[in-house]
């Protein structure tokens, strides 16, 4: 089915039209399309994982001349699941190539995690059961591809269980993280981002 983007339904009874899901799953979905997330990054829906959570919406973002992409996934359980503390979790994952000289940072992780906090409090996203894993990637080449130079990527894959109904904030505080990944400045103050999404 085809509501917001390839969404994901429940594979015992799926619902076939945006009428048939959760009125609180239709509600997110409409703060997600309303959402401004930053003009750099450009967003899309994308198919969604079908095995997570009963209902589920995906969108990835890529960053024009920079080599950044990433995905958000917004998941939905009517009755809730333990481990999120709550009926919705936001999971995330942000990959970009960086420079040697900043792959080569011990503190690359730790910073990772921080512009994740610093986007989400930045945002004024109201979360709880927050976690994830930074990760730092050194590829280098042998043989017949020894020529290839070698690439410094980092990973981040996090998840959070929103406190709030304001997903379209979670969004926007995602595609920040992924310009921030790209190296690009912040916005000014005073400078608002329009919407760039774009919808199959």
């Amino acid at each position: 089915m085809s509501v917001f983007g390839p969404l994901a339904g429940s594979p015992a009874q799926p619902a076939s039209s945006i009428d048939e899901l959760p009125a609180r799953f239709r509600s997110a979905i409409d703060q997600l399309r309303r959402a401004s997330p930053r003009a750099d990054a450009v967003v899309e829906e994308v198919p969604a994982p079908v095995r997570l959570a009963p209902y589920a919406a995906a969108l990835s973002a890529e960053i024009a001349d920079h080599p950044a992409t990433g995905r958000f996934i917004l998941l939905h359980d009517p009755a809730g699941q333990q481990a999120w503390g709550g009926d919705f979790r936001v999971v995330i994952y942000i990959r970009a190539e960086l420079d040697p000289e900043m792959g080569n940072d011990p503190l690359l992780a730790s910073v990772a995690w921080t512009w994740l906090s610093d986007s989400l409090a930045q945002h004024g996203v109201q979360h709880s059961h927050a976690g994830g894993t930074a990760t730092r990637i050194l590829s280098e080449s042998f043989g017949s591809l020894e020529r290839r130079e070698a690439t410094n990527d980092v990973e981040l894959r996090a998840s959070w269980t929103p406190e709030d109904a304001h997903f379209g904030a979670h969004l926007e505080a995602w595609a920040d993280m992924v310009c921030s990944f790209a190296g690009l400045p912040p916005l000014p103050d005073g400078v608002v981002a329009l919407p760039h999404i774009r919808r199959s």
